[in-house]
């Protein structure tokens, strides 16, 4: 495989994981449930899937 292919492999991977999560997160959203995510700093922390979304768009 050459490198050029690996890199686009990549990108398609890439993309379809930050497609999977999106749809995640707004599938949570509609049902008003919590995601766990990890901050900066380290730290577990549940919020709601609503606030995650707002949170990746900016």
């Amino acid at each position: 495989m050459s490198e050029k292919e690996i890199l686009d492999l990549q990108d398609k991977i890439d993309r379809g994981l930050q497609l999977a999560e999106e749809r995640m997160l707004q599938e949570k959203a509609l049902h008003d449930e919590n995601v766990v995510v990890q901050t900066m700093d380290g730290t577990i922390q549940r919020i709601s899937a609503k606030q995650a979304m707002s949170s990746l768009a900016v």
